[in-house]
């Protein structure tokens, strides 16, 4: 009988990063989502308007897109280790002022910082992989693993939301500081010491490129109608329906689950069916949702009001979410492709930045919630227009011009 195969120190050593950049990508992606369900808590004890409330979700999103630009010439210039670090101590700071304040502008503030924070650890934590594991599997797995932590993570973060705001929303804010000390204190010891490097700039030409473009906008345009149909969906249940916190978490798995269970076999969904066939599909699944809602503005039950929208909206990411990230960069010169990606991640960002104001403008200053709707689903359908016309250009150049 052979016997069992003994790790090196190196490959110990790898695997330990993976750990530590992983947790972290859950912290990231829990921030995304954890207030989300302590926000008709929060405006109901601060006395604030949907419109008012919706920057707490806004801020995280605008503070990570304003960052995601700045952030390689930070690491270019500091290196990535130590802008690694330096972020989970500020985000830890953060979510300790947040958590300990009753004033409005200061939790908007602290989310700002947090979404900023989450924008230096993600990009640089996909680097560090990169970086550190060999090309071929134990690369592929590297990521998948780290891709299937950042999507459980919004999952945990709606659940973690439920049960720690009917204690109080302020743990929503309070719990991630120990987390992310731990991080830094895991990090410390185990993340390797990096050179700086040069990210090449972002040109006139990479930002014409047709291909980046429209993934771009299809994210932005899924992550936006996500985003402001989630917040929505959110205040609709807490106010029709009388919800607590943990009931409105778990109605609102249908929309996140799906993605978290499939995310280990997008490879073979894009492998399988290209690009352009899944975006365009998850656009228009989307879209359906969206206009059943418009439909049927005030619905009477969950399950035949609600379910149907987060099922589609769920399946949309599950079908679009892996070939939209895939496509972003495909035709892209390697060398190059270290500047598109932030494009794409800022894009993304700005999809809900742009949205959820409106959307919570809607629903403040006008009757009902179908002018809300009604905005959520042209946006949509503007995103399904422009996934469509993607099916007849399939093969994006591949060259970037100077």
């Amino acid at each position: 009988m052979a016997e069992p195969r003994l790790s090196t120190p190196v490959e110990d050593g790898t695997w330990r990063l993976l750990s530590i950049l992983s947790a972290n990508m859950v912290l990231d992606a829990i921030e995304v989502s954890v207030v989300l369900v302590a926000l008709p808590s929060i405006a109901a004890d601060l006395g604030l308007s949907v419109w008012a409330a919706q920057w707490l979700m806004t801020g995280f999103a605008l503070g990570f897109a304003a960052v995601l630009l700045l952030g390689p010439r930070l690491t270019a210039r500091w290196g990535l280790r130590r802008c690694y670090l330096a972020a989970l101590l500020v985000f830890a700071a953060a979510s300790v002022v947040g958590g300990l304040s009753d004033t409005p502008w200061i939790l908007v503030a602290a989310r700002v910082v947090k979404g900023g924070c989450a924008a230096l650890t993600a990009p640089a934590g996909l680097a560090l992989i990169t970086a550190t594991f060999p090309d071929g599997p134990p690369l592929r797995r590297a990521v998948s693993v780290y891709s299937l932590f950042g999507a459980a993570g919004f999952t945990l973060g709606l659940l973690l939301s439920g049960l720690l705001t009917s204690v109080s929303w302020h743990w929503t804010f309070l719990f991630p500081a120990p987390v992310a000390l731990a991080l830094f204190a895991w990090g410390l010891r185990d993340l390797p010491r990096t050179g700086r490097r040069d990210r090449p700039p972002i040109t006139s030409g990479l930002l014409r490129h047709g291909t980046l473009i429209r993934s771009t906008l299809g994210a932005a345009t899924l992550n936006g109608t996500y985003a402001a149909l989630l917040l929505l969906v959110t205040f609709q249940a807490a106010d029709r329906f009388g919800w607590r916190p943990w009931q409105l978490a778990l109605a609102l798995l249908p929309a996140c689950v799906p993605l978290a269970v499939s995310v280990p076999f997008a490879g073979r969904l894009t492998g399988r069916f290209g690009t352009a066939g899944p975006i365009a599909a998850g656009a228009v699944a989307a879209l359906a949702g969206q206009l059943l809602l418009v439909l049927r503005p005030e619905p009477h039950s969950y399950a035949r009001g609600l379910l149907p929208t987060l099922l589609l909206v769920g399946a949309a990411f599950v079908l679009s979410f892996a070939a939209l990230n895939l496509q972003a960069t495909r035709g892209i010169p390697v060398g190059v492709r270290g500047s598109a990606v932030p494009v794409y991640q800022t894009g993304v960002q700005l999809g809900g930045v742009l949205l959820l104001p409106l959307v919570g403008f809607l629903v403040t200053h006008a009757t009902g919630y179908r002018p809300a709707l009604l905005a959520i689903a042209c946006a949509g359908a503007a995103g399904a227009v422009l996934s469509l016309t993607g099916l007849r250009n399939r093969s994006p150049k591949g060259v970037v011009p100077s």
